[in-house]
């Protein structure tokens, strides 16, 4: 299945009640094709909690799979333990350990790649570094992986390592590991709008993979504002985390984070703050 930018735009844009159907819809399919053996990678977040909603109204049976990785907010530890049917990982490394091993996660995966290899850089990843740094491959052509943006250079040098592997070591290696010890398929709640690279995905795959990587990601032509409405429409409880905000010195909130730095550079630090801005 492969789909355009403006048949993306068009599946963004339906109204709420067709999005409902078409996400049952291929909820189903993906259900009947695995005979049932299927799970939903709950986070305990907004989105993950729609998707649990939506699968379990029509698979109420369906179990729930929450990585516990000692850096969630314990509103989000709270919310999951009144959820019925869950099962809780842990990883083998903390973070302290990952953060000294790998590297520290910064502004997106995908940066916080670029960074690691520009960081590491040798005769074996000299043609990718060149073409993070430049976005252009050895033979002139566009390098598919995108360039590293000017901003994010002086990160090269930062006093510490960066890197991606975060998430690997503490969500998906011990995801992956359980399904597959379990013969088990994941929902995922994941939303093409939520970066480029999903966006991709789902204009290549669509929302249900049955080769390879084989989830289902039905959400995919969500909207935030979908969440936000399906969740009001349905009196949905949800993580108290999402009723909180910081407020600085502009009377600007922003909601807050975890430790990971995917996302600090949205930060906007007023006068005097004491805030780290990353941005532009």
């Amino acid at each position: 299945m492969t789909l355009t930018l403006n048949e993306i735009k068009i599946l963004q844009s339906l109204p709420l009640d067709i999005k409902i159907k078409k996400t049952k819809l291929r909820i189903q399919e993906f259900y009947r094709y695995f005979g049932g053996d299927v799970c939903v990678a709950f986070s305990g977040g907004k989105d993950s909690t729609v998707l649990l909603h939506l699968v379990r109204s029509i698979y109420p049976d369906v179990p729930a799979v929450f990585n516990d990785t000692g850096l969630e907010y314990p509103e989000v530890r709270e919310f999951v333990k009144t959820i019925d049917n869950v099962v809780t990982l842990k990883p083998e490394m903390g973070f302290k350990k990952v953060i000294e091993t790998y590297g520290y996660p910064v502004v997106s995966k995908n940066v916080a790649m670029q960074l690691r290899f520009l960081q590491n850089r040798c005769p074996k990843n000299e043609k990718t570094c060149v073409a993070y740094l430049t976005g252009i491959k050895q033979d002139g052509t566009p390098f598919k992986g995108h360039k590293l943006a000017p901003k994010w250079h002086y990160l090269i040098d930062a006093p510490f390592k960066i890197s991606e592997q975060c998430c690997n070591i503490m969500k998906k290696n011990p995801s992956y590991k359980y399904y597959k010890e379990n013969g088990l398929h994941p929902y995922v709640g994941t939303m093409a709008e939520n970066s480029e690279q999903r966006k991709m995905v789902f204009m290549r795959i669509g929302c249900n993979n049955f080769t390879g990587n084989m989830q289902s990601k039905p959400l995919s032509p969500w909207m935030e504002k979908d969440i936000w409405n399906y969740i009001n429409q349905e009196k949905l409880p949800y993580s108290k985390i999402y009723d909180v905000s910081i407020t600085y010195g502009d009377g600007t909130s922003y909601f807050d984070m975890a430790l990971s730095g995917y996302g600090i550079n949205w930060y906007r630090a007023s006068e005097g703050s004491d805030i780290p801005y990353w941005g532009y």
